[in-house]
């Protein structure tokens, strides 16, 4: 029960928290005692809380899930894992979690804890809206980057950067929704309502309009931030984000993936490396450039 539970918790999708250590890579403070240490707990918190949110997601979707080819096979859909001990698990991970953040400071709870209540009625209510279910996908990131600004004492933190931080979720979110859209085919409505407003034509739609965005949001970036290096040598990482982009959008449309983005980012070899090496290079340009 206690694997069944932790696999509900979904651990692989912590990477999604990565966001909330942008404030501190990008305003240059991670070398700048206390911050990696309040920003790593910071990302513990919200890792706690999105797997609050997990465990209330299956529980909601559990009968839907039980009549989809793959999350049928999730704990509390094949019943591994028994509703109780979930719901006891989630209201645990939202007290613990809720606390230490209120103790560590206020803004940075008012982030957390509105986090946690639009995943709530994203749960709820919001996924089951066209349009608004990706733009609060894209509004989760934006929390955790502002939750990383408060904790780190962000002030050189730019604008185009949440900008890039809305684009690239939006990027992710819909490519996720076209994956659904193509796997479950004409039964997708079945797995989930929100279906019905959606085709494969609009979705490659959007997909272009947010991969242009995200590309023209990140260039703007690298010259006009105005804690960048002056040489711009900022400008150098820029094929590090087309290429990943093009990666992506090449294993979702030609490949047929895409319904589980960080592992997809984990298992591809070529998108992982191209992301290693942005954030190696970006830290290099900012902190010895």
């Amino acid at each position: 029960m206690l694997v069944a539970l932790l696999k509900t918790m979904r651990p692989r999708q912590w990477t999604k928290n990565v966001f909330v250590l942008a404030a501190l890579v990008f305003d240059a403070k991670l070398f700048v005692p206390p911050y990696p240490y309040k920003a790593l707990l910071a990302f513990g918190l919200f890792c706690a809380i999105s797997s609050a949110v997990y465990l209330i997601n299956d529980l909601v979707d559990m009968e839907k899930d039980r009549q989809h080819p793959a999350k049928r096979n999730r704990p509390l859909a094949s019943g591994q894992l028994a509703p109780r001990v979930a719901m006891v698990a989630a209201a645990v991970l939202v007290f613990v979690s809720v606390v230490v953040c209120l103790l560590m400071d206020g803004l940075f709870a008012a982030a957390a804890i509105g986090y946690l209540l639009l995943m709530i009625l994203y749960s709820f209510w919001l996924k089951n809206i066209v349009i608004v279910d990706v733009l609060t996908v894209a509004a989760g990131f934006v929390l955790r980057v502002a939750a990383g600004v408060v904790i780190v004492e962000a002030d050189r933190f730019s604008p185009w950067l949440y900008l890039c931080m809305v684009f690239g979720a939006l990027f992710i979110a819909i490519s996720k929704r076209r994956h659904e859209l193509v796997l479950l085919s004409e039964n997708a409505n079945a797995h989930r309502t929100i279906f019905d407003e959606y085709n494969v034509a609009l979705l490659d739609d959007m997909i272009r309009m947010v991969t242009a965005s995200t590309a023209m949001a990140y260039s703007l970036y690298t010259f006009s931030a105005p804690n960048l290096p002056s040489n711009h040598a900022m400008m150098l990482t820029i094929p590090f984000v087309l290429y990943a982009l093009f990666r992506y959008l090449y294993l979702v449309q030609v490949k047929g993936k895409g319904g589980t983005p960080e592992d997809l980012i984990l298992e591809d070899r070529p998108l992982l490396l191209a992301i290693v090496l942005w954030g190696l290079a970006a830290i290099v340009i900012l902190y010895f450039l």
